[in-house]
């Protein structure tokens, strides 16, 4: 128990400076989301949305699994002290991407007048799409170094580079947006700060290169490490490509069956802002993956286990109460920003948001075990599951409903591989998820998300106000819930008290909360 207990202390460290890059980098990002979304109108911004989709769906076959084959391998060769390794690492994975993301930034130049025309029936976005390609090549700088960061569990530079990309780009849309470019300057500034933060994560990425041993031979070993980064990540880049090419062909999909450009555009205020709860889960995911790296499923049984177990139920504690507080204060949460243009907004947000649900069943903590155990093999069998049900199903429900088919879509084709996956862990390692923890958080949360609901629907107030008050009162009653339930328990806040421990400034206030709620606990005699 100790020793999960000290890999959560690590996890969290990195977690926590991860959500702090990401609250910061989505925060400044929002704010140039609702000036850009206000200054181009529905129709415009619509534009701009479907203008990204066909780089997005190219750029799905930059990966190759070669980022999670480098954050898999350092984080390994650290916990067996192989340190020596990791620059052979490091640098065959920035040269792959560096290739491939060159060769994806032009073949999605030469393809865009097609794309525009043939594809999307809009041939004003064919520059549109020719200016955001070079995005591919820049996404795959940051990525390489991302990876990087994690695998060493240096989160500290990945959120400078998040959030000066988030900056650069924010001041490069409004600037150019404000003085007429229209959509194209917004095409612009988000390219441009792409590329200005990929090599910025170069950068970072040098200094701890720099740093690390140097190999026992002269010469790195890129060809052999790239052979076997490859032989990790090929069935893993085969998930990765399909899974993503499965989310872009339902995003590709909507603009073609989908001519109100009003509504589309009310679907990406949406995507934009269920963000608010990837603050919690992004970290989490994140760092679970170099964490479990470290452990050996045959060796490491026992800690394997406890520290699956935690992943998923503190992982449950943040993820599913922000995730009912968005589904229960979505109406004033969109007005309160985008006012009453994006009217589906709303609607599309809390269905966005029961995805989140999932964590609950161990969605952010299961893949990331079976990868760290090098079954990347059974992870793309049940992506292929995942494609043969969504595919035609999701053709099917896009073009009779729309945004709402989409949706449905997104948040039912993998379910069948959440389960089986459960139950393929379970015989092969032993593990399985605390399903009484996870029915009380979600009861907990429920219970609190519709009394703040009710509460809300019957403020006639200005949205702002309305919004205030359901994030005071939804905080007030969820405490006692979860207190009642048992979803929180002494137990808990002794594991939590320690983890919290290597948190930095942040320690205190954390242990006050904890302090208060063993405080209440005792006077409830639970």
């Amino acid at each position: 128990m100790s020793k999960a207990v000290d890999i959560a202390q690590i996890s969290a460290k990195g977690s926590l400076n991860l959500l702090l890059g990401l609250v910061f980098s989505n925060v400044i990002s929002a704010v140039g989301t609702i000036i850009i979304a206000q200054l181009l109108g529905s129709d415009m911004y619509g534009l701009y949305t479907v203008a990204l989709a066909a780089p997005n769906l190219i750029a799905i076959f930059r990966d190759w699994g070669m980022n999670s084959a480098m954050i898999r391998f350092t984080a390994q060769y650290r916990a067996e002290n192989r340190k020596s390794e990791i620059r052979s690492v490091i640098i065959s994975g920035l040269i792959f991407e560096i290739v491939v993301g060159t060769t994806l930034s032009l073949t999605s130049l030469f393809f865009s007048d097609f794309l525009a025309v043939g594809v999307f029936n809009r041939p004003a976005i064919a520059p549109l799409i020719k200016i955001a390609s070079f995005s591919i090549l820049g996404s795959g700088l940051i990525s390489a170094a991302t990876a990087a960061f994690v695998g060493t569990e240096k989160m500290k530079p990945n959120s400078f580079v998040i959030i000066s990309q988030s900056i650069v780009k924010t001041l490069l849309m409004i600037t150019l947006v404000f003085f007429g470019f229209g959509t194209s300057g917004a095409i612009i500034g988000s390219t441009s700060a792409t590329i200005i933060g990929g090599l910025l994560g170069i950068l970072f990425l040098w200094t701890i290169y720099k740093n690390l041993p140097k190999p026992y031979t002269l010469k790195l070993q890129v060809g052999a490490y790239i052979k076997e980064m490859l032989k990790f990540g090929g069935p893993l880049s085969l998930s990765i490509i399909l899974f993503g090419f499965l989310n872009e062909f339902y995003n590709f999909l909507l603009p073609i069956f989908v001519a109100n450009d009003t509504i589309v555009g009310s679907y990406g205020i949406a995507r934009k802002f269920v963000i608010l709860i990837g603050f919690f889960a992004t970290p989490i995911t994140t760092m679970l993956f170099p964490a479990f790296s470290k452990l050996d499923a045959q060796k490491d049984n026992k800690t394997l286990r406890d520290a699956y177990q935690f992943s998923i139920k503190y992982a449950a504690l943040f993820v599913v109460p922000a995730a009912t507080l968005v589904m229960s204060l979505s109406e004033p949460a969109v007005t309160t920003l985008f006012g009453n243009t994006y009217e589906s907004a709303p609607l599309y947000l809390t269905l966005l948001a029961v995805h989140y649900l999932y964590v609950l069943f161990g969605d952010l903590s299961t893949n990331n075990l079976i990868n760290s155990q090098g079954q990347t093999k059974f992870v793309l069998k049940l992506t292929l599951l995942t494609a043969a049900i969504g595919f035609p199903l999701g053709s099917m429900l896009i073009s009779q409903f729309g945004v709402i088919g989409l949706i449905f879509i997104s948040l039912i084709d993998g379910l069948p591989s959440v389960f089986i996956s459960l139950y393929w862990i379970r015989n092969r390692y032993n593990l399985t998820v605390d399903w009484r923890s996870s029915a009380r958080i979600l009861f907990s949360s429920a219970i609190t998300a519709i009394i703040t609901y009710i509460i809300v629907a019957q403020i006639d107030f200005h949205s702002s106000i309305r919004l205030l008050l359901g994030v005071v009162v939804f905080f007030l009653i969820l405490a006692p819930c979860m207190l009642l339930t048992r979803a929180i328990t002494v137990p808990d806040i002794n594991n939590l008290r320690n983890i919290a421990s290597g948190l930095g400034a942040l320690r205190s206030p954390i242990l006050l909360i904890l302090k208060t709620l063993e405080k209440l606990i005792k006077a409830l005699k639970l």
